[in-house]
């Protein structure tokens, strides 16, 4: 009789260890699942904030471009009293040097350091 009692007990101890066992199983799986969900979360913030700094980066260059070009558009205007011309054609160059540093920070033209430094290589391997 004591055996079956001595059984009972080790039942009865055992049972409430494998509902916590259970019970920290299932926790541990929505932790993990939670920490994915997190981890594509904060993934996503960067890669948006990096975008945020490249657009920056991007309109910065091509507004400094488009305000010089203006600014010595109009002070070629008011030293030469060519009041409207030389702001509209300086306003121009300006758009279309903002329009290049853009194409060139982006990676779409190559630097011209660069053109010039792959061309003296090609030079090179030709002397060669």
């Amino acid at each position: 009789m004591s055996s079956q009692n001595g059984d009972n007990k080790d039942r009865a101890v055992g049972s409430p260890e494998a509902g916590l066992s259970e019970r920290r199983a299932q926790l541990n799986r929505k932790l993990d699942d939670i920490r994915v969900v997190e981890e594509k979360t904060a993934r996503k913030s960067q890669s948006s904030s990096s975008g945020y700094a490249q657009a920056m980066k991007l309109s910065s260059e091509f507004i400094a471009g488009v305000l010089v070009g203006a600014g010595i558009g109009w002070v070629a205007d008011q030293w030469l009293g060519t009041s409207p011309f030389g702001l509209i054609v300086f306003l121009l160059l300006g758009f279309v040097a903002g329009v290049l540093n853009v194409l060139r920070a982006a990676g779409v033209v190559e630097q011209p350091d660069a053109k010039v430094q792959r061309e003296k290589d090609v030079q090179n391997d030709r002397s060669k």
